[in-house]
């Protein structure tokens, strides 16, 4: 696109359907590759991906050509995909619906890629449920409860 240029850093996260505690170590590091790829491929700047047992956090410079709705179907799709063609889990691997994102300042992206990097050092102190609240809160983004992630602290 001729003429267009843009500075947008996006931290996104989506979970697991039915928040199982499946996305484990022995392939964990695997997935977290495969979506930079699929980042990449989409036209984006794949910054840092990581995340624990039920939920990916993904962080990207995004691309002036499509939406956020439309860049996370195809991050969401390609990744589900894979996984499944893996067999890395019994029965067929969803995301829910859904995913939080949240814009970023350049200054601020070695702060986010840290925190992102360091996921299972975090969730030895706070759930999934305190990270995603607090991230909502600290953006000021109103929700209902009835339209967040499933929950099973």
């Amino acid at each position: 696109m001729a003429n267009t240029y843009s500075q947008i850093s996006i931290h996104a996260v989506f979970a697991v359907k039915q928040r199982e505690n499946c996305i484990t170590k022995d392939w964990r590091d695997d997935l977290h590759k495969y979506i930079s790829g699929i980042i990449a491929g989409a036209g984006a700047t794949p910054l840092a991906v990581g995340g624990w047992l039920d939920h990916v956090h993904i962080f990207f410079g995004m691309p002036v050509t499509t939406s956020i709705s439309n860049f996370m179907s195809i991050v969401k799709a390609n990744s589900s995909k894979w996984i499944n063609e893996q067999g890395f889990v019994k029965g067929k691997f969803q995301w829910q619906s859904g995913y939080g994102a949240f814009s970023f300042a350049r200054s601020q992206r070695d702060v986010v890629i840290k925190y992102i990097m360091n996921q299972e050092e975090h969730h030895r102190q706070k759930t999934f449920r305190e990270e995603y609240l607090k991230m909502l809160s600290d953006f000021m983004v109103e929700y209902d409860e009835k339209y967040l992630f499933e929950f099973y602290d």
